[in-house]
């Protein structure tokens, strides 16, 4: 896409377009903004390339080499940089990218996940479409908090062994566990199956994931793409 359109969808949001942040988890938002690395990119503390670098992104994701595709909070400079949700540690990092090294596209879904209620609500267009009890972390290994995204979707290959049928990996990471199971430590939403069908659903049992039932992720996984906004929240 070239830069002109891009700049066209941004214009199309009035947050984007006046610099202020697109808080898709606000109840009067409706719109989110995603954007898909198309090169491999410096990332900056702030606009500008006389700004410090803070890093690099790549055009795909370390776990599945799935497409790199990141929330946008902000624009600046004449839409023609972003402020980037980043899915480093620690949680809530955030860097700047140049505009004409990504595709940004808008979307309607978010998801808000209560800790106190355990509770997950599934908004489209700002209405809440679904709402279903969830599993969080438990005391020691508590579920972050946070404005997150959907980062990664991995399908798996037996969905009765205990995350269920599919694992969508958040920009979020555990503030305890720097490793787990072959991973990172990040955080995600998955089902359950197995031996995690022992803690009911409503209870804090896990190392810091959301889990809900199939029938949910199921659908949590057809309904929101990579990049969806998904608040945790106290």
């Amino acid at each position: 896409m070239r830069l002109a359109a891009v700049t066209a969808i941004l214009l199309f949001c009035p947050a984007a377009a006046s610099g202020a942040s697109v808080a898709p988890h606000q109840p009067g938002s409706v719109e989110s903004i995603s954007a898909k690395v198309i090169v491999q990119t410096a990332t900056y503390a702030k606009p500008g390339f006389d700004r410090r670098r803070t890093g690099r992104l790549k055009t795909y994701t370390d776990w599945s080499k799935g497409p790199q595709k990141l929330l946008v909070l902000k624009s600046a400079r004449n839409h023609q940089w972003v402020k980037l949700r980043t899915a480093e540690r620690p949680n809530n990092s955030s860097a700047w990218v140049p505009t004409n090294r990504l595709i940004l596209s808008k979307n309607p879904w978010r998801v808000h996940v209560y800790k106190n209620r355990h509770l997950v609500k599934v908004f489209r267009s700002g209405e809440p479409v679904r709402r279903f009890k969830a599993v969080i972390g438990e005391p020691a290994t508590p579920t972050p908090a946070g404005l997150f995204a959907v980062y990664e979707k991995i399908r798996q290959p037996n969905p009765r062994e205990f995350v269920g049928p599919y694992v969508l990996h958040l920009t979020a990471h555990s503030n305890v566990l720097h490793s787990y199971d072959g991973g990172p430590g990040r955080v995600a939403l998955h089902g359950r199956s197995g031996d995690s069908l022992e803690d009911p659903l409503g209870t804090s049992k896990s190392h810091g994931c959301v889990r809900i039932n199939n029938t949910m992720i199921r659908y949590l996984n057809r309904k929101l793409a990579i990049g969806t906004p998904v608040k945790i929240s106290g």
